[in-house]
């Protein structure tokens, strides 16, 4: 059984989860309406696995006998001066969620809820992937600098990512 303030604590992960997909969606429309379609893939990709990660939460707390309880998603931003600043952006957002899984994995320690704990593990290693997916994607764009050719060629390869099937997300 969840305790009370996880069941509070991971009802508002949800929402941050969501709001994350929000805002990746967000990033996907101005890409796609500035001619990056590929970077809008990217981050439409992105917004699906962030969808994912909002279910997984929401079934664990239905499993520990909780209660979900959604709650309005904020708007995210819709301008931006480049696509180079949705990736620091980005990144940015994903070292906030990795303190918000840490403040998580904190709760559960204080509460001796191990199953919590071991759940948010794979949350903790995910982490760890977005945010060096989004470091290396910037170090592309310090390379590549205002050539267009170069940036061409990089909303080309981001395009080639896939959404991420739910079969894949339990790996």
């Amino acid at each position: 059984m969840i305790s009370q303030a996880m069941e509070k604590a991971i009802n508002t992960q949800i929402n941050k989860e969501l709001y994350s997909a929000y805002y990746y969606a967000a990033m996907a429309a101005y890409l796609d309406n500035e001619g990056f379609e590929g970077m809008a893939n990217f981050m439409k990709a992105q917004a699906h696995e962030e969808t994912e990660h909002a279910q997984k939460f929401y079934d664990y707390i239905n499993e520990q006998g909780g209660r979900v309880i959604l709650g309005a998603i904020d708007q995210p931003p819709v301008d931006y001066d480049s696509p180079k600043q949705i990736f620091e952006l980005a990144l940015k957002h994903e070292k906030y969620v990795t303190s918000l899984i840490h403040e998580l994995v904190t709760l559960a320690l204080e509460e001796k809820d191990y199953a919590t704990k071991a759940f948010l593990d794979w949350f903790v290693t995910e982490q760890v992937e977005e945010e060096a997916t989004m470091e290396s994607i910037l170090n592309k764009f310090k390379i590549i600098g205002d050539s267009g050719h170069a940036l061409y060629m990089l909303d080309a390869k981001l395009g080639e990512r896939a959404p991420a099937t739910a079969a894949e997300d339990d790996d």
